[in-house]
């Protein structure tokens, strides 16, 4: 599987150039507007990760392939990217035009935790069809963005940092109800949240030879040093799901990329992922998609 491409990667590929900001001590922020193309004008950007977070409004007909799954883009929509899960978009029209902004993962630094927003979560959503009149309203927000991005005011990074989070917080509330996330600061809500962080920390899986440690619900609670009960109560209030139910997924969408994307042979695959029997990683994945990987991968 291929490194995820980096900030500095992304520049020389669309520009042919790397600004001097990326090594600045308060992390890089930028924006970018997707112009119309011409024929022949378009180049095919690879399905990978990238290592830094992107949110963009996009207009135009599109195909998003984000990690294991496929958005169709009918009209127009808001989406956010992140380090962890690899992405591509196929424009389908001409006139697709929007813009978006990227920044690296440094530039929150003591500016609150974005990556613990669902948008930002390898299983949430991170595609959000737009109306017109929602459309409009995020349109509004980049422009303030532009703007300040812009301008010479001395906390100008302290405001787009704001305005990041109001185009987060947009997205969220265009979520079904049933799935957002109480926010709430107890304890259950702590504990969850730093589960959940812990089991992200493990991927992506980009090396042969990384494994991952914590695989069971009591890997987890040991290493956050409470009861697997406390830890499983936790987990089912906060998100509706159980603790075990939460590491499967994550690990049945980590091997789908895998064997997506990566040259990995089965085997390979199951002892990156904790599991010492190849036989154990099949009936696990077929359990999980009525077919072995091997099926997967050739369907």
């Amino acid at each position: 599987m291929e490194n995820p491409e980096s900030i500095e990667e992304f520049y020389k590929r669309k520009f042919n150039w790397i600004p001097e900001s990326i090594a600045n001590e308060i992390g890089h922020f930028n924006l970018f507007r997707l112009e119309p193309y011409f024929e022949g004008k378009m180049k095919a950007v690879p399905y990978r990760r990238r290592d830094f977070y992107k949110v963009m409004l996009v207009k135009g007909e599109s195909t998003v392939h984000y990690a294991d799954r496929i958005y169709e883009v009918k009209k127009q929509a808001l989406s956010f990217s992140n380090p962890l899960v690899p992405y591509k978009w196929d424009h389908l029209t001409p006139e697709t035009q929007g813009i978006y902004c990227i920044f690296n993962p440094h530039f929150f630094m003591n500016f609150g935790q974005i990556q613990q927003y669902e948008v930002f979560h390898p299983n949430g959503i991170h595609i959000f069809e737009l109306s017109d009149e929602e459309t409009e309203e995020v349109e509004k927000l980049f422009d303030k963005m532009q703007n300040e991005f812009n301008s010479e005011y001395k906390y100008k990074y302290d405001s787009l940092r704001a305005l990041v989070f109001e185009l987060i917080h947009f997205g969220m509330k265009l979520q079904p109800a049933e799935i957002q996330t109480s926010q709430h600061g107890n304890a259950s809500v702590r504990i969850a949240s730093i589960f959940l962080e812990l089991l992200e920390r493990q991927f992506p899986i980009d090396d042969i030879h990384k494994i991952i440690s914590l695989r069971t619900p009591a890997d987890f609670a040991d290493q956050l040093n409470i009861h697997v009960n406390h830890l499983n109560r936790a987990v089912k209030e906060m998100t509706g799901k159980t603790t075990s139910q939460l590491i499967a997924d994550r690990l049945v969408q980590e091997t789908k990329i895998l064997l997506m994307q990566s040259n990995w042979n089965v085997s390979e695959i199951a002892y990156s992922l904790g599991f010492t029997e190849v036989t154990h990683f099949n009936n696990f994945f077929k359990k999980h998609l009525n077919m072995s990987p091997t099926q997967f991968r050739k369907a």
